[in-house]
């Protein structure tokens, strides 16, 4: 594993079950069109984006069916190979093994940057912030999706499951780098109660997961986010 890699406590050792919960993230497409309205314009048209912790490549063709160049950057190999697997017949698509603490693309390459949950815990991955710099061109745009966990019935469970994680001090954290937020509602919707409870299953501790579960109906589960935002 490259070096300073974080072994991700989900989608590493679930990526099918963690595939459940992309599709269930967001349906309306709430956190993509803030995204958009930050850019401006035809949002990333034309330009070079950079997916950081892509994972299995989830959000590669969405990106890719409008981009110039689309580069997915992944520190796990078998979710690399996933993803280029699921790229394999998009031209425009480059899926490399790199953290973010080493982007394995040369410097002022990139437009926009999308990190979806890999830097959540904010305090911590400065390094990380530090490549950002050297890979974004001048007036790129970086978006961070993180985890609101002051409000929602997501945010709740968070809190329960994750007690460490401090919302004013990731705050205050984003703030002091220069990161902009926007709050989004978002929600999870899964097609049957068995998704949703393998995904809760995953995401959190099995005695939070028992008793978040137990006190909660349906397949649907309010969200919230912070999406943080840099001009560069």
């Amino acid at each position: 594993m490259p070096s300073g890699t974080v072994p991700s406590p989900n989608i590493w050792q679930h990526p099918e079950t963690y595939e459940l919960e992309n599709q269930a993230f967001d349906r309306s497409g709430r956190v993509e069109a803030a995204m958009r309205e930050v850019l401006g314009g035809e949002g990333w048209t034309g330009r070079d984006v950079l997916d950081l912790g892509c994972g299995t490549g989830f959000h590669l063709p969405r990106f890719a069916a409008s981009a110039r160049q689309v580069y997915g950057v992944e520190p796990h190999p078998g979710l690399v190979a996933v993803a280029a697997r699921r790229t394999s017949r998009l031209g425009n698509v480059t899926v490399l093994r790199g953290t973010a603490q080493e982007v394995p693309v040369p410097p002022a390459s990139v437009d926009v940057v999308h990190v979806r949950w890999a830097y959540f815990f904010g305090p911590g991955c400065e390094p990380g912030l530090a490549e950002l710099d050297r890979v974004v061109r001048r007036g790129g745009t970086a978006f961070v999706i993180d985890n609101d966990t002051t409000r929602s019935t997501f945010g709740a469970w968070f809190r329960r499951g994750y007690p460490e994680v401090e919302a004013t001090q990731v705050e205050r954290f984003w703030s002091r780098h220069g990161w902009q937020r926007l709050s989004i509602d978002a929600e999870w919707s899964f097609a049957t109660r068995a998704e949703l409870e393998s995904v809760v299953r995953i995401e959190l501790d099995a005695a939070t997961a028992d008793e978040v579960l137990a006190g909660h109906r349906g397949t649907q589960v309010d969200y919230a986010v912070n999406l943080w935002w840099r001009r560069f």
